[in-house]
């Protein structure tokens, strides 16, 4: 199994939905990413220039919530998992982002989205 790294229950505020009261109002977004590095280099060396740098995972996901929009939560997470595989030496990243005021006529705690994105045998 390899190693994790997890950042956990990341907030931002977004304007994500299909409802138009979403994209006008906009709310409260929970996000939490795990992140699988290819290489287990960086422990080995103590060595924060080999490690995954989780400034830029948080600044890459405050980034995408706050600043695009979305119908769809499993797009949200798409598109989170996408840029951190792209922009890190990661053998996979899982991405769950919440909505926790989901407009869905009753009580609910949330609704997550749940994406994975594995590195491929070329890259």
């Amino acid at each position: 199994m390899a190693d994790r790294i997890s950042i956990k229950n990341m907030v931002f505020y977004g304007y994500h939905g299909v409802f138009t009261a979403e994209k006008e109002m906009g709310q409260r977004f929970e996000v939490d990413v795990d992140l699988y590095p290819s290489s287990n280099e960086a422990e080995k060396a103590d060595d924060i220039d080999l490690a995954v740098n989780y400034v830029d995972v948080y600044a890459q996901v405050k980034e995408i919530v706050e600043e695009r929009e979305m119908n769809l939560l499993e797009s949200l997470a798409a598109a989170i998992a996408d840029a951190i595989m792209e922009s890190h030496e990661l053998e996979r990243v899982v991405v769950r982002v919440r909505k926790p005021h989901a407009p869905l006529g009753g009580p609910v705690d949330y609704v997550e989205a749940e994406v994975t994105r594995e590195a491929t045998a070329e890259g």
